[in-house]
């Protein structure tokens, strides 16, 4: 009872120190809301409320003009479509070859299992280059097609060094107790592996997903044509190509598109399905991130 009723009273030191953090985090944390607040609220401000007000907050005549003029092009559903295949098939990718890459490597009795982590380790410092890896490419035949925004990079080599290192960190009991029950390596990997590294898996899903989705250099390099177009190279476009509204466009006659709105809109709309998906992930992060990072 004296335990429970004498509580432990913090010295002036201590309570200086615990309001300087939550001064900071407070500060952090307005730092990175009002850009997005203004990304936001620009994109649904006109053009004359833009130039009147170096920072918006909120608009007071919020449209959404801009919205529907990015809808309204023809290849906005088939580009969002093309991304969201790319993302799918590529975050599986990456997860079945980063998995199938990283078990061996965390087993310790490895033949070469050294070397193997020095070649890996090797490609975080020093890659092909960009004019080698197009070159590669089109050797292949994969110019033009979606397999290029793929295959490449079906491997992180950082994210593969993450995955072993949690893997390693499974006790190896359980593994050789199911050696002992005659469970096969590919068993062992998807019955007890897999399972117990849930955590890992959620997260680098994320990262992976993240990647294919921002990505942008590697379409604009492999896609020749515009019908396999992902949606930030047709956003890029959209920026480039339209000063004013087109008769297509199925705005007003006389809509003057307003640029910065358009630019901020292209913002949002490339980054809330991530954002959206980031919530249902964020469990995951902290567990499945730092404990991968600790032992080496």
């Amino acid at each position: 009872m004296i335990g429970k009723n004498k509580k432990m009273k913090k010295t002036v030191g201590e309570r200086v120190f615990d309001i300087l953090v939550h001064g900071i985090l407070l500060l952090c944390f307005l730092i990175i809301l009002f850009p997005l607040m203004y990304v936001v609220a620009g994109s649904l401000a006109s053009a004359k409320e833009l130039a009147e007000n170096k920072f918006l907050i909120i608009p007071k005549e919020p449209t959404l003009d801009v919205y529907k003029y990015i809808l309204s092009t023809k290849t906005f559903p088939r580009s969002i479509a093309v991304t969201t295949l790319v993302t799918i098939v590529g975050t599986f990718v990456n997860l079945i070859m980063t998995c199938l890459t990283a078990y061996p490597l965390a087993r310790r009795n490895l033949l070469g299992r050294k070397w193997l982590m020095l070649g890996v380790t090797f490609t975080l410092v020093f890659s092909g280059g960009l004019i080698p890896t197009y070159l590669v490419v089109n050797s292949m035949g994969l110019i033009d097609k979606y397999a290029a925004l793929i295959i490449p990079g079906a491997i992180s080599s950082f994210n593969l060094v993450l995955v072993k290192n949690f893997f390693q960190e499974i006790p190896e009991s359980l593994i050789e107790a199911a050696k002992i029950d005659g469970s096969s390596e590919i068993n062992t990997l998807t019955k007890i592996v897999l399972p117990l590294s849930k955590p890992a898996l959620a997260t680098f899903t994320m990262f992976y997903a993240v990647g294919h989705w921002n990505q942008f250099l590697q379409p604009l390099l492999y896609l020749n044509d515009s019908k396999k177009w992902t949606v930030q190279i047709l956003l890029r476009q959209i920026v480039m190509l339209s000063s004013t509204s087109g008769e297509d466009d199925g705005m007003m006659p006389g809509f003057i598109l307003p640029m910065m709105s358009l630019k901020l809109a292209v913002v949002v709309v490339s980054t809330l399905p991530i954002i959206m998906a980031y919530p249902f992930m964020q469990k995951y992060f902290d567990k499945g991130v730092m404990v991968g990072s600790v032992k080496g």
